[in-house]
């Protein structure tokens, strides 16, 4: 069982294995710290083993075939039963969204949304029970085939740290209306409470449903991915660790979807509207979260006779932002979750700077002394900046934002394509048909119009990315689909009418 503190007390978590809360191997555990205070001590974390892993898996793995012959009604049920008790918890809301805050950084009113609306994904996800009911049949001749699905089995489902709730929304109800039993890892980089939240749900199913384990990705991430009970993989994370989570399930051929990281263009034409509201829109779909977010605007092209006005635009939003920790409500801006991914931003400003480009870092921070100390960094733009800088060419994942101009509509479709990414991008113009000309060529996996980023995104949507930012897709009825096999059943013709 997980320990819950007052604000200031270390809280300690378990795993969740058969329908019961249990230390890991040895009693082991680490320890998180706060990112905006890196010396305050926020919690201890289970740290599993591989028999942690097994006994997971196992337990989901007994548990399949009773879950397997529930129906999509009955599951249905179960996924709204969460989804009030979830909107229900209101105090305990209160509680988790404090303590999100201080595990992973990013600011309160951010922690509150991703807490209190996890429900609405488990009721989303519930609406589809009568579509999935229904099989196709193909009638002959030469044969009567119904086109059915099963689910796979255990699904191993694993979560990042920058928004591991939402994230856990787009692939646990799935998993679960579509059959499978699972096990759930989430990140070792935010993990506190995630697993109480988790931990909340699975009390609500039979026990091995839903199964958790914590710990290194290093030592345990492998032993997930390539055990043999493993049916499925479902993982969200970075291009190079989404790659070798691929190699090593094919050594069981065991399917995967890869939501990996992404570059995100957005194309402003030189009717987009540029009012307030617009560029509210455009710094939130670019700086929420810290940055930190896969779907986040990252290159921003805008045409050549609009480019001083969104350079403006922009640099006088993020000048006004306030850059401090993330429990006071005045902040805009917290810290970034952990000091690798603060290295990474750091140094792709600094190889901006060093190459000559001008580069502004704007924002207000009321407190150099923490801002020091934690892993901060101020709203940076990057203006027209050289397009083989890291900065232009790589995810920076954080509060980083180069801004080009282009002339012609196609040379904005040919600069946001030239990418190993594809998985967002929005098209920023007043012209219906323009809108929807530059969005079919562009290769993404999702296309926003006069927006951009999780306040833009319809959730019954599919969502995932081309080329290099991943494999199939979450959300939406096929992000349940993704997690069954399909089933043909033939007949000679007539026997099965």
């Amino acid at each position: 069982m997980f320990s819950q503190g007052h604000d200031d007390q270390p809280v300690t978590t378990c795993n969740f294995i058969d329908g019961v809360a249990r230390p890991a191997e040895g009693g082991r555990t680490y320890s998180l710290y706060n990112p905006a205070r890196p010396d305050e001590l926020v919690g201890y974390a289970a740290l599993s083993s591989h028999r942690d892993v097994d006994a997971a898996v196992r337990a989901a793995h007994a548990a399949f075939s009773s879950w397997l012959k529930t129906s999509y009604v009955e599951r249905a049920a179960k996924l709204n039963e969460v989804a009030d008790f979830l909107e229900t918890e209101k105090g305990d809301v209160e509680y988790r969204s404090r303590l999100f805050c201080r595990e992973h950084g990013k600011i309160i009113k951010e922690t509150h949304l991703e807490v209190s609306r996890l429900g609405d994904r488990f009721r989303t996800t519930a609406a589809y029970a009568d579509r999935l009911e229904r099989d196709e049949i193909e009638h002959g001749p030469p044969f009567d085939t119904i086109i059915t699905r099963q689910p796979r089995g255990v699904a191993a489902l694993i979560v990042p740290w920058n928004w591991p709730l939402s994230i856990l929304g787009a692939k646990l109800p799935q998993a679960l209306m579509a059959g499978n039993t699972v096990v759930v890892k989430p990140s070792e980089l935010s993990v506190l409470v995630p697993s109480m939240t988790l931990q909340k749900i699975a009390e609500m199913f039979p026990p091995g449903v839903i199964n958790i384990v914590t710990g290194d990705a290093n030592e345990i991430g492998d032993g997930l991915v390539s055990h043999p009970l493993v049916r499925f993989v479902n993982f969200t994370g970075s291009v190079k660790i989404g790659k070798h989570v691929m190699k090593v399930a094919a050594d069981q051929m065991t399917p995967v979807t890869l939501e990996l990281g992404g570059n995100d263009p957005a194309i402003v034409c030189d009717d987009a509207k540029l009012d307030e509201k617009a560029l509210m829109k455009m710094y939130l779909g670019t700086f929420m979260s810290s940055g930190q977010i896969c779907m986040a605007l990252k290159r921003l092209y805008v045409h050549r006779s609009r480019y001083d006005e969104v350079v403006d635009g922009l640099t006088d939003l993020c000048e006004g932002m306030v850059v401090g920790d993330g429990l006071l409500p005045e902040t805009n801006i917290g810290p970034m979750n952990n000091a690798k991914q603060l290295k990474t931003v750091t140094d792709m400003i600094e190889q901006a700077r060093t190459a000559g480009m001008e580069v502004r870092e704007c924002g207000k921070v009321p407190d150099e002394e923490l801002y020091s100390r934690g892993y901060f960094q101020k709203p940076a733009l990057v203006y027209d900046p050289d397009h083989s800088l890291d900065i232009v060419c790589e995810e920076q994942f954080g509060p980083v934002l180069p801004i080009m101009p282009f002339d012609t509509e196609n040379e904005a479709v040919r600069l946001a394509n030239e990418s190993r990414f594809g998985l967002c991008s929005s098209v920023w113009t007043e012209d219906r048909d323009r809108a929807l000309r530059i969005s079919r060529q562009l290769e993404a996996g999702y296309t926003y119009l006069n927006g951009h980023g999780p306040m833009a995104q319809d959730f019954r949507g599919p969502f995932g990315g081309f080329k290099e930012s991943g494999i199939g897709r979450n959300l939406g009825y096929e992000g349940i689909v993704q997690f069954q096999g399909y089933h043909s059943i033939s007949s000679v013709p007539g026997w099965l009418a």
